[in-house]
C-alpha cells in the first residue's frame, strides 16, 4: 500500500511575513467567484490549508470534489489552484486524493470528522513556470513541510541553503555576516521562496512521494511518478525509468500493476511489465496518480468524458480533470489581470475579505481566547493526567476528582470552539456567500451555550475541592509532590499549575467582559443586542454565585506559588492568612544599603534574600508581626531618601524605598533572567524562539526582584482575569522584516508560539517594568496598530491586524502594569 505521509511538525511551516490568519490573498485581482451549490442537506468540511491554518468549509452533501476543491481556491482567490488538490485518510488508513468527479458523500465516510489537506499534487520542474508570487508561496510552504517531516532529503549543505532562505523569507535580514557563506540577504519574502525551490527542485526526492512494491522474484520496490515519467527504486538507486513516449497502457488487476510498453525498433512485440503492491486498493491509488500525472503535464487540453455504456460498465470510470498545465500557463498570460504588488496585500486584504465592524473583532477575540482556554484545559486532561495521574504514588480520589472535574467542561468547550469557529467563518463570508442568512452576529451561539454551560456549574465550584486535594495529596506524598515539581517545569507548564485548575472559574470572568464589550458596542435595536443581554446576565449570575469561592482560591493558590518560592519559613499556608503585596525595599544595616524582597500579609511581613542555590528559591531572614507594628518616618534620621523604620513589639528594620510608594525598590543590577527572557536583542533573536528556562527561576517573584517592580493580589487577580489571545506581527529593534507569531497575553507575560496548535510556548516575554508606546517618525515604522515595548535597552514592535485588537493590548497591558504610562500621541 502507499506509504503513510510523515505528519508535519508544528512548528515546520512558516508563514509570510504581514500575511493574514488564513491564506486568501493573491498577486492577483479577484478573479474567482464561488461555484453553484446543489440544493440538498448541508455539511461542515474541515480543511487544513499549507500554513497549518485550519478552514471550515459549508457544502451541499450532493456536491462533488471539484465544487469543495474550487471553494477552497476561491477562499484564496488562488489562479493557478491546478498544482494542487485535497487530500485526505480514507478508512483503510490511506492517503488518497479528492475526486474531483464524484459527490462528496460517497468519498468521505465520516465529513464532519476528516480533515482534509490543501497540498501541492503537482511539482513542475522549472518553478519558473508558476506565474504568480502566491502559488510560489505556497509552494515554499509544501517545501518547508516536505523537509520537516523528512519526506524530501537532501545533503547538508543543501539543507542549510533552504534553511537560510526560510529564515531570510519568514523572519528578514539579521546581521550581513550571519549569512555571508550563502548569500542570503536582503532578498524579499517572494526572492526568497524563488531561491529556496531552485534548491529544491534539483533534488532527488522533490515532489516524489513513494508506493511500495514488488517485482516477480519479491524484490523490494518503491515506485514513483513525476512529470515525465514513471520510476522503481531499489533502496535509493532507480532501476527502472519508463517515459511517458514510451508507454502504451497502464493497468491493474487486483494486487497486479501491469505497464505495456510501446514496441521497441528492435523488436516485433510489446513488452509488459508487471509488479505487485499491497492490495487492489494500493494499485488503484497509483494508477490514478499516473494517470493524472500523464494528463497534466503532457496533454493540451482537459481529456472528453467517455460516453457512458449502455449496458454494462468495464473497468474505472475514472479519469483527469481540470485545466492541463498548458492551459493554466495559457490562461494566466492571456488574462489580463492587474497585478498588485504582495507586499501590500496586508492592508488590501482587510477591505477585500474581513468585516470592519467592532463587534465581529469582539467575537474574534472570543474565538482566539477560547483556543488557548481549550488548550489550557488539556494541559490538566491530558498532560498532567500523563505524567502525573497514572503514577501509582497519585491517590485514587485525586484521580477522581480532577477526571470527574475537567473531562466534562473539556467536551463541552471543544463543542463550544467548533460552533464559534464555524460562526466566525460564516461571519467572514469565507466560502458561504452562496449561504443566505444573516451570520454577522455571536450572542446565539454564547447565549445557548452558557445555558448549556449551567448544569456543570457544579464543575465549577468542584474546582476548589482539586486545589485542595492536590495540595492534601503532596503533602503526604514526597514522591508525589516531586512528581507536581517536575511536571511543572516541563515547556507544556507555561504557567504554574495550580493556575491551570482556577482557568474555568476565571473563564467565565472573560466571557462576561465579551458580551459587556458587545452590549456597549451595539445600538438596542441591533438584532443581536436582545442575545447578548440575556447572555450576560446568565453569565453575571454564574459570576456572582461563583466569586466568593474565588477569592478564596486565588488567595490560597497564591500562598501554595509563594511557598515554593521560599524557603526558611514554616507553616506558610495557615487559616485566615492574605496575602497583599511583594515587592522589593533596600534594608539598612551596619553594612549599608542591601537589597531585599518583602512579602507582606494580613498578619505578618517577611522579608528575604535572593538564595543562589540551583532552585532559585529566596531564603527568609526575618518575619515581623503585623500586630502592634507602627511605621515612622526616617529620611532625616539616616540621610536616606524615603527611608521609613518598621517599628515592631521586638524588632525594628530600617528601610527604604525608591519612591513614596511601599514596597517599590531601588535600582539594582540586571543579571541571568533578562538574559533567560528569550527575548532580549537582535543577537539573540536567531535562537530566542528555542530557547527556555525552568519555571522556579522565572517566576513574577524573580521578574520583581529584577524589575524594580511591585505588585499586589490585585495586580494578580487582574492578570488571570484579562488574557488575550491571537496573532501579531514582531520585529525586533534592528531587524528589516516582520515575523508572524500567535500570541497569548496572560499572568503579566507575553507567550509567543508558532501557531496556536502549538502545545507549548517558544518563547516568552514577562512584561512588569515596560513601557507601552507608539513609534516615533524617527524609528521609521510606517505601518497601521504598531505598539512598542521597551524596557531599558530591550526594545520590541508589535503589530496587530486592527485598530480594536490594537487597543486591546495597549490597554490590557497598562492595566496589568500600572506602572507603566501609556502615552498615545
Amino acid at each position: 500500500m502507499a506509504e503513510p505521509d510523515p505528519q508535519p511538525m508544528a512548528s515546520g511551516t512558516g508563514q509570510r511575513l504581514g500575511a493574514p490568519d488564513t491564506l486568501g490573498i493573491s498577486t492577483l485581482d479577484p478573479g474567482h467567484k464561488p461555484p453553484a451549490m446543489p440544493p440538498g442537506r448541508h455539511v461542515t468540511i474541515r480543511v487544513r490549508m499549507l500554513d497549518d491554518t485550519e478552514e471550515l468549509f459549508d457544502i451541499s452533501q450532493k456536491s462533488t470534489g471539484k465544487v469543495l476543491f474550487d471553494l477552497v481556491c476561491s477562499h484564496m482567490n488562488l489562479i493557478e489552484g491546478d498544482y494542487f488538490g485535497l487530500e485526505f485518510q480514507n478508512h483503510q488508513k490511506m492517503m488518497v486524493w479528492l475526486d474531483h468527479i464524484k459527490p462528496i458523500i460517497k468519498q468521505l465516510r465520516r465529513p464532519k470528522h476528516t480533515i482534509l489537506r490543501f497540498a501541492v499534487k503537482f511539482f513542475p520542474p522549472d518553478h519558473a513556470q508558476l506565474l504568480e508570487e502566491l502559488t510560489r508561496y505556497l509552494f515554499a510552504l509544501q517545501i518547508k513541510q516536505d523537509v520537516s517531516c523528512g519526506r524530501l532529503t537532501c545533503n547538508d549543505t543543501s539543507a542549510a541553503l533552504m534553511v537560510s532562505h526560510i529564515i531570510q523569507s519568514e523572519i528578514g535580514d539579521f546581521e550581513e555576516s550571519q549569512f555571508s557563506t550563502t548569500g542570503v540577504t536582503c532578498q524579499t519574502p517572494a526572492e526568497s521562496d524563488f531561491q529556496l525551490l531552485e534548491v529544491a527542485r534539483r533534488l532527488e526526492m522533490y515532489g516524489i512521494r513513494l508506493h511500495p512494491a514488488k517485482d516477480r522474484e519479491g524484490t523490494r520496490l518503491r515506485w514513483m511518478v513525476y512529470k515525465g515519467y514513471c520510476s522503481s527504486l531499489q533502496g535509493h538507486t532507480k532501476i527502472n525509468a519508463f517515459n511517458w513516449s514510451k508507454v502504451r497502457k497502464l493497468s491493474f488487476k487486483r494486487k497486479r500493476f501491469l505497464i505495456k510498453l510501446r514496441p521497441d525498433l528492435n523488436n516485433s512485440y510489446q513488452d509488459t511489465l508487471e509488479f505487485l503492491m499491497g492490495s487492489r486498493d494500493c494499485c488503484k491509488v497509483f494508477w490514478k496518480i499516473c494517470v493524472e500525472y500523464h494528463a497534466f503535464f503532457r496533454l493540451f487540453e482537459e481529456p472528453k468524458p467517455k460516453p457512458k455504456p449502455v449496458l454494462f460498465t468495464r473497468g474505472s470510470a475514472f479519469r483527469f480533470s481540470g485545466r492541463t498545465q498548458k492551459q493554466v500557463i495559457d490562461y494566466v498570460r492571456e488574462s489580463e489581470f492587474k497585478k498588485i504588488p504582495f507586499e501590500s496585500l496586508l492592508s488590501v486584504v482587510s477591505l477585500q475579505r474581513f468585516p470592519t465592524d467592532r463587534a465581529y473583532f469582539i467575537a474574534k477575540e472570543l474565538l482566539t481566547t477560547e483556543r488557548t482556554y481549550l488548550k489550557d484545559l488539556e494541559v490538566v486532561t491530558v498532560s498532567f493526567q500523563s505524567a502525573v495521574g497514572q503514577d501509582e504514588a497519585t491517590p485514587d480520589s485525586l484521580k477522581n476528582t480532577v477526571l470527574s472535574t475537567f473531562e466534562p467542561l473539556h467536551k463541552f468547550h471543544a463543542g463550544f470552539l467548533r460552533e464559534v469557529e464555524q460562526r466566525l467563518a460564516l461571519w467572514e463570508g469565507r466560502s458561504n456567500a452562496h449561504i443566505k442568512g444573516d451570520y454577522q452576529h455571536i450572542g446565539d451561539v454564547m447565549l445557548n451555550n452558557l445555558q448549556g454551560l449551567k448544569p456543570l456549574t457544579a464543575n465549577l465550584h468542584k474546582q476548589s475541592e482539586v486545589l485542595l486535594e492536590l495540595e492534601k495529596a503532596c503533602r503526604a506524598s514526597r514522591r508525589l509532590e516531586g512528581l507536581c515539581r517536575d511536571f511543572e517545569l516541563q515547556k507544556v507548564c507555561y504557567v504554574p499549575l495550580n493556575v491551570f485548575i482556577l482557568r474555568p472559574l476565571h473563564r467565565l470572568s472573560h466571557y462576561k467582559q465579551i458580551l459587556e464589550r458587545l452590549c456597549k458596542h451595539y445600538p438596542a435595536t441591533h438584532g443581536d443586542f436582545r442575545d447578548c443581554r440575556a447572555a450576560l446576565a446568565d453569565v453575571s449570575e454564574m459570576v456572582e454565585q461563583l466569586q466568593g469561592s474565588l477569592i478564596k482560591m486565588e488567595n490560597f493558590q497564591k500562598l501554595l506559588e509563594l511557598k515554593k518560592d521560599l524557603i526558611g519559613v514554616d507553616n506558610l499556608v495557615v487559616p485566615g492568612r492574605e496575602f497583599i503585596r511583594l515587592g522589593c525595599l533596600s534594608k539598612l544595616s551596619g553594612k549599608g544599603l542591601q537589597q531585599r524582597m518583602f512579602f507582606l500579609f494580613n498578619d505578618v511581613i517577611l522579608y528575604t534574600s535572593r538564595g543562589m542555590m540551583g532552585t532559585n528559591q529566596f531564603r527568609v531572614h526575618g518575619q515581623l508581626p503585623l500586630h502592634g507594628m507602627t511605621i515612622r518616618e526616617s529620611e532625616d534620621e539616616w540621610g536616606v531618601p524615603h527611608a521609613f523604620t518598621l517599628v515592631g513589639q521586638q524588632q525594628s528594620l530600617v528601610v527604604a524605598a525608591s519612591s513614596n510608594d511601599l514596597l517599590t525598590f531601588p535600582e539594582c543590577p540586571e543579571d541571568s533572567l533578562v538574559e533567560a527572557e528569550s527575548e532580549d536583542d537582535i543577537t539573540a533573536s536567531h535562537t530566542s524562539l528555542e530557547r527556555s528556562s525552568p519555571h522556579r527561576g522565572n517566576t513574577m517573584v524573580h521578574v520583581c526582584w529584577h524589575r524594580n517592580t511591585s505588585v499586589s493580589m490585585v495586580d494578580f487577580s487582574l492578570a488571570v482575569e484579562n488574557q488575550l489571545s491571537g496573532n501579531l506581527l514582531r520585529k525586533f529593534k534592528n531587524s528589516n522584516g516582520w515575523q508572524k507569531l500567535w500570541v497569548v497575553f496572560t499572568n503579566f507575560s507575553l507567550f509567543f508560539y508558532k501557531s496556536h496548535q502549538d502545545d507549548y510556548p517558544l518563547a516568552s516575554l514577562p512584561l512588569l517594568g515596560y513601557s507601552v508606546t507608539v513609534p516615533s517618525e524617527s524609528e521609521n515604522i510606517h505601518k497601521e496598530y504598531v505598539f512598542k515595548l521597551h524596557f531599558k535597552s530591550h526594545v520590541y514592535y508589535f503589530r496587530s491586524e486592527s485598530e480594536y485588537t490594537f487597543e486591546r493590548y495597549s490597554v490590557i497591558i497598562r492595566v496589568h502594569n500600572y506602572f507603566v504610562r501609556l502615552q498615545l500621541c
